[in-house]
């Protein structure tokens, strides 16, 4: 599975001082929602089925520790596609990873289910996990909620607001899920000290240049409420009906 070393939701994100970028230094990082059920439905398809489960993210050496939070949690191993570049967009973050899984494959190693969060906590382009399937030839489905393995072919089931959806692919196949789909487990002290000793293979990330270009970043306008005294008990009728007639509600 595929995930993205993200800043933590609620957290205040502060500018750097031109407004070209995200200043990182006292923020801290998660991975979104949707990635910690990707990991847990990972975790939870090995412990039913056998195999083993991986976990990969593409960014700076700081990434391993979302990667070490998946492997906390019961993932078997992490891949980190390093890179000191900021400039990743959808279209070039694609490019890497697909490039790292298929170098993957070339050395020997097999995946049946390439699972993703179906969009980051920050960016939510929602573009990644199709341009990775596209780039390795597999079927990819995503929104996904319900997943169900079973002969070589993967059933799966996306919510809608008429009702469900259900697909069926032959696997190897690429899913995206939503938050829902399962409940993440914590990860216990156990783990934690496992994911602290795990090693964690690092590949360098080609970067292909993407499509999008940032111009710079800026806080939307604050959301703000006023309170009117209109006045106190029968004092206050002319100006309450007064303000009935400006909502045309007299």
């Amino acid at each position: 599975m595929c995930v993205k070393r993200a800043p933590a939701p609620g957290a205040k994100i502060p500018l750097t001082a031109d407004g070209s970028a995200i200043d990182t230094r006292n923020l801290g990082f998660t991975m979104s929602p949707h990635e910690e059920c990707a990991v847990e439905e990972a975790v939870r398809l090995v412990e039913a089925h056998g195999g083993s489960a991986t976990v990969m993210t593409l960014g700076p050496p700081e990434a391993a520790e979302q990667m070490r939070d998946g492997i906390a949690t019961g993932a078997d191993h992490g891949v980190l596609v390093e890179t000191d570049r900021t400039d990743w967009d959808p279209q070039a973050t694609a490019a890497a990873l697909g490039e790292a899984i298929a170098q993957l494959q070339q050395e020997g190693a097999r995946f049946d289910l390439v699972l993703f969060g179906n969009e980051s906590a920050d960016a939510a382009h929602e573009q990644v996990s199709v341009r990775v399937a596209h780039r390795l030839g597999l079927p990819i489905v995503n929104g996904i909620k319900g997943l169900e393995t079973s002969d070589g072919h993967v059933a799966l089931r996306r919510d809608t607001a008429a009702g469900s959806e259900r697909y069926e692919v032959p696997l190897p196949a690429a899913v995206a899920v939503k938050k829902g789909l399962n409940l993440p487990r914590y990860p216990a002290l156990k783990g934690r000290m496992r994911a602290r000793k795990a090693t964690v293979r690092t590949i360098a990330a080609l970067h292909h240049p993407g499509g999008l270009t940032s111009h710079g970043l800026r806080y939307p306008p604050d959301e703000t409420t006023e309170t009117e005294i209109l006045g106190r008990g029968a004092d206050a009728a002319p100006r309450v009906v007064e303000l009935l007639g400006e909502e045309g509600l007299t």
